[in-house]
């Protein structure tokens, strides 16, 4: 049986990869909702407008709209259907994105309202990649060594007294 915790990993990469697929795709195209990519092609011209600097490097509103929803679609896709390594990069550059749209809506003075969706992905984003990246807590399947010149009471491990048992006691002497 898998433990919690890859059940939550496997859980919080199949969620986010397929929000993030659908809303990459909102950005692309129309097909799944006119209203949305329309609403989608205002923002981004909004954010560039507020930040002159991407003018200047030659990206425009339609260029870093499809840039940003090819990303979102790719790292969804691989979120969702790529196992190992490759999910928590690709959570790694969805979480960079996330934090850049904070920093647009931020720039524009949008209503909390219209950002708050990126930060709840934002924080369950950073939760998957911690709980990804915790090492595996194998404390409880760890059997305690035997003890020098105990070598054949290994099996006995009740009878055996801990290190900190047998450690010295009494007042230690700072100079």
């Amino acid at each position: 049986m898998a433990s919690p915790r890859t059940v939550t990993v496997v859980a919080l990469s199949v969620a986010l990869g397929l929000f993030f697929v659908f809303m990459g795709t909102i950005k692309l195209t129309p097909r799944l909702s006119k209203d949305a990519y329309t609403e989608m092609k205002r923002a981004y011209k909004s954010y560039v407008r507020a930040l002159p600097l991407l003018k200047k490097m030659g990206i425009n509103s339609i260029l870093l709209r499809k840039s940003i929803g090819a990303l979102e679609v790719a790292c969804g896709i691989v979120m969702t259907l790529v196992p190992g390594r490759p999910k928590d990069v690709a959570n790694f550059f969805l979480l960079l994105l996330v934090l850049a749209v904070l920093f647009f809506h931020q720039l524009v003075g949008d209503p909390l309202k219209r950002y708050a969706h990126a930060l709840v992905f934002g924080i369950l984003l950073t939760c998957r990649l911690l709980i990804a990246r915790k090492p595996e807590d194998r404390s409880s399947e760890k059997k305690p060594l035997p003890l020098p010149g105990q070598a054949g009471n290994a099996g006995n491990a009740e009878e055996q007294p801990s290190l900190y048992e047998k450690a010295p006691q009494g007042k230690m002497k700072l100079s």
